[in-house]
């Protein structure tokens, strides 16, 4: 049997550019433990059963799989969430639509929805800042609903319901204080789409037309009916798209319309105040 130190050092993954976390992460999640008790325990010998999933879990890695899928879970705010291929892995940068979103409306009672939820990973950390606030989860891909579900019971957040619609197509006349979403935003010939983590991510949770823009004009054009007056707009985009999400705003009739950077710098953002009654 080898040590627990000498697998990690011999994994190989030459294309990961986390490969010691990601090997740490595939061997902690095979013993059943956590990646402290990797370290604290370094020279204990692993069983033959466990040493068998680790290896298969770093094949999978090898291939590009992302480590989230591997594992099944990934962290996202405070949260510890379930996630599947069916929907797009929860992403740090995707963190600043939930803290604008929580110091746009500090404390008060209101009512957010939560559209193209995933495996509810926006919505959750919401209800989880704010259990005064009733969190709405939308998806029209069923096992996403049935996913977001699912974090949301093993969390215990009473305040966030998960429902399937397309957008706004199952709300009725329905209205927030807050609309918020990180729609498809990619362009259908962008080559990012062929590399990396995205490769096995659902192309229908990355891809909106040619521009990256579609979802997102469809989005802006319908949310007013379902906001309450004033009531603020906020979407996610590409680090290159916050000029034109930002006229797209304007023009329906949003105002201070602006965006916000995220760790890196990039325009992540984009936001606007729906004024009219």
């Amino acid at each position: 049997m080898a040590s627990i130190e000498s697998l990690l050092n011999a994994a190989d993954l030459p294309d990961s550019p986390s490969a010691r976390v990601d090997a740490e992460l595939l061997l902690a999640h095979a013993l059943g433990k956590s990646r402290s008790y990797l370290r604290t325990w370094a020279d204990r010998e692993v069983e033959a059963d466990a040493a068998g999933r680790f290896a298969a879990s770093l094949a999978r890695r090898r291939e590009g799989e992302p480590v989230a899928y591997i594992l099944g879970r990934q962290g996202f705010w405070s949260l510890d969430l379930d996630v599947a291929p069916h929907t797009l892995i929860p992403r740090p940068d995707t963190e600043l639509l939930v803290e604008t979103t929580l110091a746009l409306l500090p404390g008060s009672p209101a009512r957010v929805l939560d559209l193209g939820t995933g495996s509810g990973a926006i919505a959750l950390a919401l209800a989880s800042e704010r259990p005064a606030w009733q969190v709405t989860g939308v998806d029209r891909v069923e096992q996403a609903v049935a996913l977001a579900q699912g974090n949301r019971a093993r969390l215990g957040l009473e305040n966030a319901a998960f429902l399937s619609s397309h957008w706004f197509e199952g709300l009725g006349g329905e209205r927030y204080a807050a609309i918020v979403s990180n729609p498809p935003y990619i362009a259908s010939d962008d080559r990012h789409l062929g590399e990396g983590d995205v490769r096995f991510e659902p192309s229908s949770a990355l891809v909106s037309g040619v521009d990256g823009l579609d979802d997102i004009r469809s989005i802006i054009e319908q949310a007013p009916a379902h906001l309450m007056a004033p009531g603020w707009l906020l979407l996610e985009h590409g680090f290159d798209q916050a000029e034109a999400v930002r006229a797209l705003l304007s023009q329906r009739g949003f105002a201070e319309v602006h965006s916000r950077r995220d760790l890196a710098s990039h325009e992540r953002i984009s936001l606007g105040r729906w004024p009219h009654e």
